[in-house]
């Protein structure tokens, strides 16, 4: 008989959704930002910390999540953690935060009044 108190854990404890979005028409867009290369960063440092898998962290592509002008930006669920970076180091520090402790990291926050 299962323990009916305790939570159900989801298949991934977090995920994070990069914005891989680029405009044809010119527009900024996360894509001419190094999104792509933040985004194969990360899956690499989540791979190599032991952090992806099952019941740890999933490291996803998306299309436009309509935050272009804090761009580029990645977003971790299921806090709905919305992070604007600058380069690898960025990505670094929310992989050891965010993604292994737990911990928001602040200076990277896009701020809340940014949409496209």
């Amino acid at each position: 008989m299962s323990d009916t108190t305790s939570p159900v854990p989801g298949y991934f404890e977090r995920h994070i959704f990069f914005c891989l979005n680029e405009r044809a028409n010119g527009e900024a867009c996360c894509a001419q930002q190094g999104a792509q290369a933040a985004f194969d960063h990360c899956k690499k440092r989540v791979k190599d910390a032991g952090l992806s898998g099952p019941g740890k962290v999933r490291v996803n592509k998306a299309g436009c999540l309509d935050r272009c002008a804090g761009g580029p930006v990645a977003v971790v669920y299921p806090e709905g953690t919305w992070y604007t970076y600058v380069d690898a180091s960025d990505i670094d520090e929310i992989v050891e935060s965010h993604l292994q402790n737990g911990q928001v990291v602040e200076r990277l926050l896009t701020p809340p009044e940014l949409g496209r």
